[in-house]
């Protein structure tokens, strides 16, 4: 069968896309500015129908609906990274955190210690070989794809094609669910006064040329504004 082929029979709609979580699967969800929340809203909008489900990421953008209240029983959340869309869920107890270095997350499934069912992932259009791209995010969504049973991938026009090791082909996919809109993102805050000072006590040592590699927080915010002006800066 042509990939062409292969990826036509495989589109479907995000609600029958859904239908392939089952109760007590874990489900994976692509983070940062891929998080597919269009695959997501349609995982949630079946809740009644499903039990014990163990939802599983590091750092997503979005409503995390999966760990508002009244989604005991349905959805438990098991935080790899805690962002602000389930802390509160993780305060309560209605969620939970494993404390694990980034690095090290992918060992969880690789190993067998947590295995991934489904997958929700958000890809660019496949190129003339059917292979999609990751685009904005790899991260550890990769080795989570091929490890899962099942992959649910939103297939957007507006995400970026990236080159690199960050593709998927067509084959791998089990449900191709087209959809166009905007990448979510991540909003920039304004440091506060403290983070600022640290910011820049950090910028007086960094010389003009130097690569930088940023985390995600106030600090590092701060950081890169008291670098403003600096000159040949590469970012790892």
């Amino acid at each position: 069968m042509k990939w062409i082929d292969f990826y036509h029979s495989k589109r479907t709609t995000a609600e029958e896309a859904a239908k392939s979580i089952k109760s007590g699967d874990t489900v994976y969800i692509h983070p940062g500015c891929c998080t597919p929340e269009y695959l997501v809203d349609a995982m949630v909008a079946r809740k009644d129908e499903l039990e014990n489900v163990t939802v599983t990421h590091i750092l997503t953008e979005g409503k995390a609906a999966y760990a508002q209240p009244g989604m005991e029983g349905h959805f438990r959340h098991r935080s790899l990274f805690i962002g602000k869309n389930v802390r509160q869920a993780v305060n309560e107890g209605r969620a939970d955190q494993t404390h694990i270095f980034l690095g090290e997350v992918e060992n969880l499934w690789l190993s067998g210690q947590l295995p991934i069912d489904v997958v929700l992932i958000q890809v660019s259009p496949p190129d003339e070989h059917g292979f999609c791209s990751f685009g904005v995010g790899v991260d550890i969504t990769m080795s989570a794809a091929h490890c899962a049973k099942t992959v649910i991938a939103q297939v957007n026009p507006q995400m970026p094609r990236v080159h690199g090791d960050c593709f998927i082909h067509v084959s791998k996919l089990t449900h191709v669910v087209e959809h166009d809109a905007p990448l979510l993102e991540m909003p920039q805050g304004t440091p506060d006064e403290v983070s600022m000072k640290i910011g820049k006590l950090i910028a007086d040592n960094i010389e003009d040329g130097s690569t930088l590699q940023m985390g995600i927080g106030a600090i590092p915010d701060a950081f890169l504004f008291a670098l403003e002006g600096r000159k040949d800066m590469g970012i790892h």
